[in-house]
């Protein structure tokens, strides 16, 4: 189709907060919003195999304050907040019958967006420019190099209050008459929340400037997401602690070779393709940086001894990702003294302790470890369960690709 040739659409949903932290009250105030767009999106792409992106920021007051820095200080708030979103976008793409991830779909993606900060001072300080995603303010994400086609906000007095802060940066620098800004209407009126993100009261404020995970990555769906959104809410964000530290993501990717008694193994991605997926999605959320900065570097390195494969992303200065083949359960964890926190689904919470044991016996320093929520389907109507499951589900997306091509 000659459509396909045309770029795909981009577009970013500014949200306000939501009355409450709880996912009813995230589906109440936020789903006719979601299917809204979602269906604009959709005309955009007229049938095509092409692929919507949409950014969505999730503005959250006091993010950047103190009493919520670091990010591990708040971090199982933060990532359950994350998970309610993704679940509803999982939610209404169910009912809808929308490919998430998908061609003829849209790549939904989650940012947290600290307005308040804005909003309770006079002027912006020079070091929120330097922050690195997921937690970004508002000067950042107008000034950063993304093209959106529509910037769509919910049309109430809290919606138009965040566009309009939008808009006072992003006017002067892409468009000049704001005519991109698109209001959603007929959404419902709420009042947003305050202190919806509250600190643990036994946390350590601890920085870390090397994060770890692991998993496999095939057919990347949102709660390959989740993951790995939660990861980088560990990193040491910019501007806070030692600045001439470097900060690193390590994602240990599984090697093809350990897949192959896999179901459905014929259709799993490459360990090249499941890598590069897993490090745009990374850049995608947090790399803001302005149009001088320029695109992230990509780096393959191949060399011998233990996870001696890698992809390396410069995603922007003094942050590094690193995608590394994994040939066993443990990877880089236990050849890697240098790690200091490790990222879990709490489906796979035991590989915490397990990698702790034998990091003791080597004598390395034990691993901070963090657990993220798994996304469940409990909201959806029962026969639409295992739909939704299939479309978090590695391996029901390579039984579909199967099915599809016995066609």
């Amino acid at each position: 189709m000659a459509s396909d040739r045309i770029p795909p659409p981009l577009a970013l949903l500014l949200l306000p907060p939501p009355p409450s932290a709880s996912f009813d009250q995230f589906r109440a105030v936020y789903e006719s919003i979601l299917a809204t767009v979602f269906t604009d999106l959709l005309k955009a792409i007229n049938g095509s195999n092409r692929i919507a992106s949409l950014d969505i920021a999730l503005s959250l007051p006091g993010l950047q304050s103190p009493s919520c820095q670091p990010p591990t200080k708040v971090f199982a708030g933060l990532q359950r907040i994350v998970e309610h979103i993704y679940r509803l976008i999982g939610v209404v793409c169910t009912e809808r019958n929308i490919e998430m991830e998908a061609p003829g779909g849209i790549d939904s993606r989650v940012i947290l967006l600290d307005f308040d900060s804005v909003r309770s001072s006079k002027s912006i300080s020079k070091e929120f420019g330097l922050r690195n995603g997921p937690i970004v303010d508002v000067k950042s994400l107008a000034s950063s190099k993304r093209l959106w086609g529509s910037v769509f906000y919910p049309d109430t007095p809290a919606g138009q209050e965040l566009a309009a802060a939008f808009s006072s940066f992003y006017t002067s620098t892409k468009d000049p008459n704001g005519g991109i800004l698109r209001p959603v209407s007929r959404t419902p009126q709420w009042t947003p929340g305050e202190s919806l993100v509250v600190p643990g009261g036994t946390h350590e404020s601890v920085l870390h400037h090397s994060v770890i995970l692991g998993g496999t990555f095939d057919h990347f769906h949102i709660g390959h997401k989740l993951l790995l959104t939660a990861t980088a809410l560990v990193l040491q964000p910019a501007g806070t602690g030692h600045s001439s530290q470097e900060r690193t993501i390590t994602v240990g990717v599984t090697g093809d070779e350990m897949l192959k008694n896999k179901k459905y193994a014929q259709f799993l991605e490459s360990w090249d393709d499941r890598s590069r997926s897993t490090g745009a999605f990374l850049n995608s959320i947090m790399d803001f940086g302005p149009p001088e900065m320029g695109a992230s570097h990509i780096e393959q390195i191949y060399k011998p001894g233990p996870n001696g494969r890698a992809m390396v992303m410069k995603i922007r200065p003094g942050i590094t990702l690193r995608l590394v083949q994994i040939l066993d359960p443990y990877g880089p964890t236990i050849t890697e003294a240098n790690l200091s926190a490790l990222v879990v689904s709490k489906e796979t919470r035991s590989g915490g302790a397990a990698v702790n044991q034998e990091r003791a016996k080597r004598e390395f320093k034990q691993l901070e470890v963090f657990e993220v929520d798994v996304i469940h389907f409990g909201e959806v109507a029962t026969e639409e369960v295992e739909n939704f499951a299939s479309k978090i589900s590695s391996t029901d997306i390579r039984r579909r690709r199967m099915e599809l091509a016995m066609i």
